[in-house]
Formats: structure tokens, C-alpha cells, sequence
């Protein structure tokens, strides 16, 4: 393995962002940060340093295990860092992933709702 790799590659390759475009763009706007201080996506990245990276409204924080410069499986890429990120920032994220499957639900095959059952809807909501 490399002694230094690029950040942006880094977090491409350990799946926390899905393209390297979404990487370097993150980190281009100050939203990956090592030890409170901004990044540029060519950043070499060494073993052993903190991550923080704001993520969809969550804060995650990582340590980095081992350097990765090409994408790997899930299985593997869960062994190259180790997750720092506080209690409270996961039930966020689990709160809102339950908020979200929970939504509302019609009978299979009822259709669109008509006019009149919308406003039935929106009553009933507010």
C-alpha cells in the first residue's frame, strides 16, 4: 500500500462518498475536514489522522486504518477506517431513517387519490 493518498480517493475508495466527483466537490466546499482545518481534495492523507466530513446534514467522523488508492467491497472498506462519530449523530441518522419508512401507504391497486379525497388528506394532516 501507498504511504499517502489523496483524500478525495480515500473516501471514494472506503465508500463514504459514492463518486470521487462527490468527494472532490466535498471537500472543495469545506465539508471534509482533518483536525478542524479545511482540506483541498489533493490532500495527502496518512494513516492515523481524523476525518470529519458533513454528510446530508450528519457529521461523521473517521480515523483512518489503512490507505486504500483503489475502490474496494463494503467487507473491506469497513476494515480501512474506524467510525469516531458521536452517539447522538447516529440516532439522528436512525431517526430519521425510520421517519422516513414510516411514510404514508394506500391499498395496492386504489389508484391516485381525486380531488376530493387530497383535500380529505390535507385536512386530516393539519
Amino acid at each position: 500500500m501507498a504511504e499517502k493518498v489523496r483524500i478525495d480517493k480515500w473516501l471514494w475508495s472506503v465508500r463514504i462518498f459514492k463518486t470521487r466527483t462527490l468527494a472532490t466537490n466535498a471537500c472543495k466546499s469545506g465539508k471534509v475536514r482533518i483536525n478542524d482545518t479545511g482540506v483541498k481534495p489533493s490532500y495527502l492523507l496518512q494513516v492515523g489522522e481524523h476525518i470529519q466530513v458533513h454528510k446530508d446534514g450528519f457529521y461523521l467522523q473517521f480515523k483512518v486504518l489503512k490507505l486504500l488508492s483503489k475502490r474496494v467491497g463494503a467487507p473491506i472498506a469497513i476494515t480501512c477506517y474506524e467510525n469516531l462519530t458521536p452517539e447522538e449523530e447516529l440516532n439522528k441518522y436512525n431517526d430519521w431513517f425510520i421517519g422516513k419508512a414510516q411514510s404514508e401507504r394506500r391499498e395496492k391497486g386504489s389508484g391516485r387519490p381525486t380531488k376530493k379525497q387530497r383535500r380529505a388528506i390535507d385536512e386530516f394532516k393539519n
